[in-house]
Order: C-alpha cells, then structure tokens, then sequence
C-alpha cells in the first residue's frame, strides 16, 4: 500500500520513571534523630520521565509515556496528571503493587535533599518497551529517557530507538556510568554541569570546561552534547564545534523540574523540525519560567507562556 503523503512523524516518546511527589517544606531540615514542625506538605506527580512527558505536552507536541503506575492510591493522581497535559497512555502500564514514590524535604534556602523509591518503576520491561516502540516508528522522531529506570534497561531504549530512526536523546540524571555501547546509540546527551563532571571526570564549571566534556561525550560515539550551565546558558557541542546559547535571567523560586522542562522542550522542538540550536532557546526559556513557581509537574510552563516570554525578551530594549 503506497501512502499518497509521507507520515507525520513529529511525535514525541518518553521512556522513564514516574512518582508520586511527596514533599514537605520547613525552615530547615532535622537532625538525625531529629523531629521539627513543618511549614507546608505538597502531593504531586514527579519522576523524571512523567515531568518531561508533561513537559512536552505541554508544549504542544504530540507526547506518548512508556512507563509503570501501580494499581494504589497514587494510580489517579498519576493517569490524571499526565492525561491533563494531553500525554498518551496507551503504554503506560498498571502493575501490582505501590507507584514510585519521591520523598522530598525542602528547606528556606531551598535546598532539598531527595529519596526516590522506584517501585512499580522496577517493573518496566523490555517486552513492554518493543511494543511501544514498535507501535509509536511511524509517527514519533525524538526518543527521550532518562536514568531513573533500571539501568539495566538503558542499552535496550536507546538502542531500540535508534533502529527505529529516531533522534535519541538521554537526560543522564541520576549521574551514572554507562556501558561503552550506550553512548553510541545516543544522539544528543542533555547534562547539567554536575552531571558532566561526574561522568567525564571534567569539572565543569564554565563554557571552556563544558566543550571539553561536550568533546569527551562525542569521543564516546554521542551524536551532540548539550552541557546546561545554570546562569551561564547551555554549551552546544557537535563535530561542527562549540556555540553557547545565553540563559534568560530570572528571579528563581524553586528549580526543581527545571531540566524536566529543558528536556521535554528540547525534544518536542526537535521533533517539529527545529535545528539543535533553536530547540536549545526555546528548551532555555521553559527551564527559565519553571524555576520561576514552585513544584514539580505544577511549574512546567505551556507553550503560549513560554512564546511570551520570548516575544517580551526580544522586544525588551538592550542595555548599553
């Protein structure tokens, strides 16, 4: 059967972690041994898989979830989250047992210390992963996944991905050492500067350091890297060389999600045909306006937001 137009394939996938976000928010956190009262307890979706789905979503794209919810108390909040931000769940499975839960303290500076307790999360599959794949090649052209599925799963995403052309992109959070051959089946790797140092063995701390880990990455067989560098903007690195992409100053509340964002945006926009760099300043602006609300899935910004914000930069008069 001959198709009289080429597919749409401007969809994008995620493959990763989804939980449910537990957090509690005090002036400081305890003591070892320690019990003090809180300011505030928040209940929502997280995970980074769910969070860049949601992201993408959002941003307008076409965005399936390959992931595991438990069949708990958490499952609703978990489908509704999702569904509300207009991602596919034809191949987000429901296993047995408790959703992934991430157990969050926050404190007035904002620092926060995290525990992610995987859960229906262990219970991915490479069965469930082919077929979603399988079924999601003709229409879908960006494949985005993280590190807070088993590890074991990584080489399989990722190498599935790519033999069905699409752009693999790997959010490498949590920091892990991977096998040799994940590298090669990656397009572009999407690290923060503490990432890119624990696994370069680079410190990075400005633009220079970031295009020699973005070059240790390319050694490795990545396609692109794309080293993010808080206020300094994102270093893009390719065979073709190193450009950086300013950040957008803003008044920061809360930056968790922020990468969330940057990632879910980078893919969407790769996937509707922007070049590397122009999908980089617009994923830059979404991970600007989330540190901007506090929470999760909460802050991740729509795409009329995030065109906004761009239209009042460009339009704001240069300082001398």
């Amino acid at each position: 059967m001959s198709l009289a137009h080429p597919a749409d394939r401007s969809g994008v996938v995620i493959v990763g972690s989804v939980t449910a976000d537990v957090t509690t928010f005090s002036q400081r956190l305890p003591a070892r041994g320690e019990t003090i009262l809180g300011d505030e307890f928040t209940l929502m979706l997280g995970g980074k898989g769910a969070n860049q789905a949601v992201a993408a979503g959002r941003s307008g794209a076409r965005t399936s979830f390959v992931g595991c919810v438990g069949d708990d108390l958490f499952h609703d909040l978990v489908v509704n989250g999702l569904s509300d931000a207009g991602v596919d769940l034809a191949h987000l499975r429901t296993v047995p047992g408790p959703t992934g839960i991430a157990h969050i303290r926050v404190d007035s500076s904002a620092q926060n210390d995290i525990v992610m307790v995987p859960l229906a999360n262990a219970a991915l599959s490479t069965e469930q992963i082919d077929t979603a794949l399988a079924a999601l090649a003709s229409t879908t052209s960006v494949l985005l996944t993280q590190l807070e599925t088993p590890s074991a799963l990584t080489a399989h995403i990722t190498a599935r991905g790519r033999e069905h052309g699409m752009t693999v992109i790997l959010d490498p959070a949590p920091a892990a050492t991977l096998p040799a051959e994940v590298w090669r089946s990656i397009d572009i790797v999407t690290p923060n500067e503490t990432e890119a140092t624990l696994i370069s063995g680079i410190e990075v701390t400005d633009a220079a350091s970031a295009e020699r880990a973005g070059r240790w990455f390319l050694a490795q067989g990545v396609g692109a890297a794309v080293i993010t560098l808080a206020g300094q903007g994102s270093c893009v690195v390719t065979a073709e060389g190193a450009i950086v992409v300013p950040p957008f100053p803003v008044e920061a509340v809360d930056t968790t999600a922020a990468g969330d964002a940057y990632a879910g945006y980078l893919g969407a926009a790769l996937a509707n045909g922007s070049t590397l760099t122009d999908a980089v300043r617009l994923a830059t602006a979404a991970g600007a306006l989330t540190v901007t609300k506090q929470g999760a899935s909460p802050s991740l910004p729509l795409r009329a937001e995030v065109d906004a914000f761009l239209a009042a930069r460009e339009s704001a008069p240069v300082a001398n």
